[in-house]
């Protein structure tokens, strides 16, 4: 126990105490169990970390713990939260639990036989939560870490604090919105949006030079190849190698129309484990599959489109993607974090919620692809100040 408080204290020293993520306000910490997901870098160690300094002021007495750390070579979860229960411990916080076998049976355990006991944890994006050995879907709680959004990058940055906007006050005054936030700015914010699209998604871009910003990201993507989708699904390594090329061939011409068919037939695969390779990759943040139907997505349908889960990615596969899959790719990824159900359309590049139509295109793009649309508006690159429904690209960076 010594080894792990003074583990905890070392980290409680040089945590970022001031700048917070989006989710730190809205956790559900009035749920006994909470488990939150997301992909490796966007700072689920440091929320966990924060909090727990946040209940210590408060006079609660918590542990913070990885599941990677050698105490557990010989104890177990439960031998833990037992023990620290008798120290009078009321709050403990587990790192990585998908690095740590019948993780699931033994939150079940804990939850059961410690209702004082509150336990929050972090796990891989590619982990199921709710298919664990034992039943959880009655105790857990689950909320997801997205990468940040270009309203988070600007604070992070210290270029402004601003708050959310809805998607709907979004549509209906673009102009006053943006107007107001350019305003606050004492720099042009399009130079700035250009830096967060290629580099600004993972909290850590502040802290590394930006050369070095693709190497960091390759090997974040080989971690969850390699050790996290191994831990969770099972994979070989064999199964990780067709993994990855599987990613090569969709790297080749993101957005990706697939046809599965051809592609499990070059893989020498079948097409329903093709179908699962993608939902696995989507499952762990690396890809954004784009169906026609905006819900009811079966598992083995075939997608319409396939994006990277973030336009960083595509700049740590090619040194100069296409900026129309850069948009596409942000404007994807920044409604889907914020909750909106997005599918594809065909009078538009995207559905959002059966009811919205938006088409993403440069300061040249007209509305001839969406003028027999109704609700449809345009994100236009290389705009400042919204007008009408032309509304500016890096808007849609403010949703959360």
């Amino acid at each position: 126990m010594e080894e792990l408080v003074n583990y905890q204290n070392i980290l409680l020293q040089n945590i970022q105490k001031e700048w917070k993520r989006y989710l730190f306000e809205d956790l559900h910490t009035d749920e006994r169990l909470l488990g939150i997901k997301g992909l490796r870098g966007v700072g689920k160690t440091t929320l966990l970390l924060q909090y727990l300094l946040k209940a210590l002021e408060k006079g609660d007495k918590g542990l913070f713990v990885t599941a990677e750390h050698p105490y557990f070579y010989q104890h177990s979860f439960f031998d833990l939260a037992s023990l620290w229960v008798s120290y009078g411990g009321n709050l403990l916080l587990i790192d990585e639990i998908h690095k740590y076998p019948n993780w699931s049976r033994e939150l079940k355990l804990i939850y059961d036989g410690f209702p004082g006991l509150q336990v929050i944890f972090t796990s891989s994006s590619a982990l199921d939560l709710y298919q664990g050995e034992a039943d959880l879907s009655r105790r857990l709680d689950v909320q997801v870490l997205h990468g940040l959004s270009f309203r988070e990058y600007l604070s992070l940055n210290g270029f402004g604090h601003f708050e959310p906007v809805t998607l709907e006050t979004i549509t209906l005054d673009s102009t006053q919105i943006s107007s107001e936030i350019i305003n606050q700015l004492e720099q042009h914010i399009l130079p700035i949006f250009k830096s967060y699209l290629a580099s600004g998604y993972f909290p850590f871009s502040n802290e590394l030079k930006k050369d070095r910003i693709p190497q960091r990201l390759i090997q974040i993507l080989n971690t969850v190849l390699e050790s996290d989708l191994s831990m969770v699904e099972g994979y070989s390594a064999a199964n990780v190698t067709k993994i990855k090329n599987l990613l090569g061939v969709i790297a080749e011409s993101v957005p990706f129309e697939p046809n599965i068919s051809k592609l499990a037939e070059k893989m020498h695969l079948g097409r329903n484990t093709i179908n699962i390779y993608l939902k696995n990759l989507e499952d762990a943040k690396i890809l954004n599959l784009l169906f026609e139907k905006v819900k009811g997505i079966s598992q083995l349908q075939k997608p319409a489109k396939i994006y990277f889960e973030n336009s960083n990615f595509l700049f740590a596969f090619q040194h100069s993607p296409s900026i129309g899959t850069i948009r596409e790719t942000f404007m994807l990824n920044q409604l889907r974090n914020s909750g909106q159900l997005v599918g594809s359309s065909k009078k538009g590049d995207f559905k959002v919620d059966e009811s919205m139509i938006i088409e993403v295109g440069g300061r040249n793009k007209d509305y001839s692809q969406i003028k027999e649309a109704e609700n449809a508006f345009l994100a236009i690159d290389d705009l400042e100040i919204g007008f009408g429904n032309k509304i500016p690209l890096w808007l849609f960076g403010f949703l959360y």
